[in-house]
């Protein structure tokens, strides 16, 4: 009798998943080496919570309940302030790095896609420009200093207008320049951008200009502030 190969095989082994508070405990070690107060700025808001929980129970003469429900509160907005503070740590971790404005925009979850090398670069300063596409258009982000960077986006705009026939076309500077979007405002500079393509419009738009191409250049990993965000579901008992 031949003998079934497939009951020697190996077993698969089940990948283990990431728990909701292993995510905030590492969302947390990260914010602490940038933001060391971020500690007591967490217990503050914790305490401050339920001390204001006990003072309205003693108010109502409901102690024990009013402190039951301050809790998860409390909780609540610790995390709250621990994602927006983690926010700020990953932004400052990433920024002056080449590609940081391609890290950023990787946040940006729907309705936009973007090139993951830059379409364009100038081998000398190394500024970068990234290219995204969405309903909006098409919109060029580049990072560098303000004088340097309008040219090589006017250049781009130049390129990329040749390819797409009357599609809108957005330039974005990525710094700390006047007129400049900093790196944490860029994911909501991008997605206030109205929208003037059809879905199909989109697709062609797209089809265009993946012969463009792009420069390949390493680029640091994209910022995930969400990361420290509370899985409410998980935190009822999962």
């Amino acid at each position: 009798m031949a003998r079934d190969k497939t009951s020697d095989a190996a077993p698969t082994p089940k990948v283990k998943k990431t728990r909701w508070y292993h995510q905030v405990w590492q969302a947390y070690q990260m914010t602490r080496k940038n933001d060391p107060a971020v500690t007591w700025i967490i217990l503050a808001v914790f305490v401050g919570i339920i001390a204001l929980g006990v003072v309205i129970g003693f108010l109502v003469n409901a102690l024990v309940y009013v402190l039951l429900l301050s809790i998860p509160f409390a909780l609540l907005a610790a995390m709250f302030v621990l994602a927006r503070r983690a926010e700020t740590a990953a932004y400052t971790q990433i920024e002056g790095q080449p590609g940081a404005a391609y890290a950023a925009l990787g946040t940006i979850r729907r309705g936009w896609t973007f090139t993951q090398e830059p379409v364009a670069i100038d081998p000398r300063s190394q500024d970068l420009v990234f290219r995204g596409v969405g309903r909006p258009g098409v919109v060029l982000v580049g990072e560098g200093p303000a004088p340097r960077i309008a040219k090589l986006l006017e250049s781009e705009r130049k390129r990329t207008a040749r390819v797409i026939s009357g599609a809108p076309i957005t330039l974005i500077q990525v710094g700390n320049d006047e007129g400049q979007v900093p790196l944490r405002k860029l994911p909501r500079a991008v997605q206030k951008l109205r929208p003037k393509l059809s879905k199909q419009e989109v697709a062609e738009v797209n089809k265009r200009l993946t012969a463009l191409g792009g420069v390949r250049l390493p680029v640091p990993k994209g910022v995930d502030p969400m990361r420290a965000r509370p899985d409410r579901k998980g935190m009822r008992g999962r």
